[in-house]
């Protein structure tokens, strides 16, 4: 059975915020400027992104279900299906509103959608094409007509200044030592906020043109590999780490900054390329018998226009060379936005006109959390008319 998406669309919220701006709607944390924002800017060469912040008062203005589900109406014009219709709902991000109950069902309140199929994929980047993959498969098993899958997230919820603990001694020279260790405090400028969302079924549209899914593929090296990027614990000299509720005291996690998001860069470095592009990617190709003659388009979801090259790099090394002009992005304009990155690329490329029937489409999700990356062959193909 073939299974199309249908449809994308995306909602970003608010204006676009600038570099010069970001420190403004943010916030300063202890109210001193950042030391690593322009060195982290000008490697990633974001030039605006999305904050689900008003700039006028620094509070927050949506919700992530909020921003999920805005994205999710505005699939209605062009698909013409209504939210009743809907039978199954599955939605990933990593950054929910609440620990519990799933991001899936706080979304489909917003939506006050009937009694449906509800999921929730949790994770980093890969969680939105992770709810792809369950949407296709439903559809694919026959067990739905149609699937509504989404990625967003909702960044800014961890990078505002008042999230993070300033409680320090008065003594300390904070410029020397900040309150933010680096780890944390270089995400504030390579994260954003925003949605996307997919239509699946398994007829193709009447009349423009969709996707058809060929296949979606997930590997993890969690097994081999230690923690590289998490929230809500700290991470142990062994590598191993500690989450908030193990702590002999929990409530002090807060005062650490324990519930900021964290990267290791080092780790990041080390891994983040050899594992997605030297052996991720090699053994995918080889499944599917998969040639670089066969691909017209590349949607790489990089974080920074520092891995840009490293990750082409990588390709070559690993013996699988898509040359640039293949390559298609929006990070300058949207920023990094995780799970709802891919649906925003997807989005973007089948809305320009550059593509066409027939047309082969490699989708790239790497994910550091514990170096899991997501590879997607799809083929553009034109409406039934």
């Amino acid at each position: 059975m073939n299974i199309y998406i249908n449809d994308l669309a995306s909602f970003l919220p608010n204006d676009p915020v600038t570099n010069d701006n970001i420190e403004s709607v943010l916030g300063q944390v202890n109210n001193i400027p950042s030391r690593t924002k322009r060195r982290i800017l000008k490697n990633n060469k974001i030039d605006t992104r999305y904050y689900g912040i008003d700039g006028e008062t620094g509070k927050a203005s949506h919700t992530n279900a909020q921003i999920t589900a805005e994205a999710v109406r505005r699939l209605q014009p062009f698909s013409g299906f209504s939210l009743e219709q809907i039978e199954c709902l599955c939605c990933g991000s990593s950054s929910p509103d609440l620990l519990m109950p799933g991001h899936g069902v706080m979304v489909a309140g917003e939506l006050q959608l009937p009694p449906c199929d509800v999921v929730t994929t949790a994770g980093i980047c890969i969680a939105g094409v992770t709810a792809l993959k369950y949407g296709c498969m439903n559809v694919a098993s026959g067990t739905v007509e149609n699937a509504v899958t989404t990625g967003s997230e909702l960044a800014s919820s961890y990078m505002r200044a008042d999230f993070f603990s300033t409680e320090v001694d008065p003594r300390a020279d904070l410029k020397k030592r900040p309150v933010l260790g680096f780890d944390a405090d270089f995400l504030r400028w390579m994260l954003s906020d925003g949605a996307g969302a997919a239509y699946i079924s398994a007829r193709k549209n009447r009349s423009g043109l969709c996707y058809r899914v060929d296949w979606i593929e997930n590997r993890s090296f969690a097994g081999e590999l230690a923690t590289c990027m998490y929230a809500g614990g700290h991470k142990n000299d062994d590598g191993s780490v500690t989450g908030w509720r193990q702590d002999q005291n929990s409530l002090e996690a807060a005062k650490e900054n324990r519930f900021a998001v964290r990267q290791d860069v080092k780790l990041l470095d080390a891994h983040i390329v050899s594992t997605a592009m030297e052996r991720a990617l090699p053994e995918i190709v080889t499944k599917h018998g998969l040639q670089t003659e066969d691909i017209d388009w590349f949607l790489p979801h990089y974080s920074s226009d520092y891995f840009r090259d490293r990750f082409y790099q990588g390709m070559v090394k690993g013996g699988f060379e898509l040359p640039y002009e293949k390559w298609f992005t929006n990070l300058p304009e949207v920023g990094n936005i995780g799970s709802a990155s891919i649906y925003l690329l997807m989005e973007g490329l089948i809305r320009s006109d550059n593509v066409k029937d027939g047309d082969k489409v490699l989708c790239f999700i790497p994910e550091s959390g514990r170096f899991s990356h997501c590879f997607m062959l799809l083929t553009v193909v034109s409406g039934e008319d």
